[in-house]
């Protein structure tokens, strides 16, 4: 073999090598962000505090170093896209929003250990999905007029609600729930006798978590239908605080 070609090989062989470290580093540097999917389709109500939460949970991620995707698209949900996302967040779905290949994607992402966080009435979504019901941890049945309301803090000591007050005073939309999964554990409680028609009894969960078993978690809250809701000091902190916690920065 000539010189020129020798040299022509190694040449090849060093940029090719280059080539590969510079995608890993890429690769790197690109998982130093976690990457958070917010969905918002609805096929029924639509929440007029959508907006204002899509806003709301982008300036989060600007303020605390996370990427904030915000879509309405179900054409999102396949398995390429989803595993880019260390989050998904359905923010206030209704109706039955996905598909049946975009379902199989989803599961497929919950059991490559990707983290849920529903918001208000991802409860009202996917009715015909039993393994959605499960996720989520319970189905909307109903809901009485806005009013104010007492929460108790169930679990004072997790990062979603460790910040509030033990009796939380507030309005909203306040939502009864029906299948609800026995495996959650219940971070906030309705104290039905604050306000009318609740119809969960005694304890009445409004939010609650669970490890989905394969190394990632769900999380639910059943507030945020409001507007005002989102310019609300505790709810606010309390939407952050449930995303950190499901991104794994604030559990030990």
């Amino acid at each position: 073999m000539s010189r020129l070609m020798l040299t022509f090989f190694l040449s090849l062989f060093l940029i090719s090598q280059n080539s590969g470290f510079a995608q890993e580093v890429e690769g790197q540097v690109n998982k130093e962000k976690n990457e958070v999917l917010v969905f918002y389709k609805t096929e029924g109500f639509w929440h007029k505090s959508i907006p204002t939460g899509k806003s709301f949970i982008s300036d989060l991620g600007e303020d605390q170093g996370f990427e904030v995707t915000a879509t309405k698209d179900a054409d999102d949900f396949n398995e390429k896209n989803l595993a880019k996302f260390d989050l998904v967040i359905f923010l206030s779905t209704t109706g039955n929003v996905l598909d049946e290949k975009e379902q199989d994607a989803f599961k497929k992402y919950i059991e490559n250990g990707g983290n849920f966080f529903g918001i208000h009435a991802a409860a009202d979504t996917e009715y015909e999905w039993p393994w959605f019901g499960e996720l989520v941890g319970g189905y909307f049945a109903g809901h009485p007029e806005i009013q104010e309301a007492d929460i108790h803090v169930n679990m004072p000591e997790h990062p979603a609600v460790l910040h509030l007050p033990k009796i939380w005073t507030r309005t909203d939309e306040w939502y009864n729930y029906k299948n609800l999964n026995p495996e959650m554990q219940v971070l906030l409680y309705l104290d039905e006798n604050s306000y009318e028609a609740g119809t969960n009894g005694e304890k009445h969960p409004i939010a609650w978590f669970r490890e989905t078993g394969y190394g990632g978690v769900s999380i639910y809250t059943g507030l945020g239908h409001t507007i005002q809701s989102y310019i609300e000091p505790g709810f606010k902190e309390h939407i952050l605080k449930s995303i950190l916690y499901a991104l794994d920065k604030t559990k030990n």
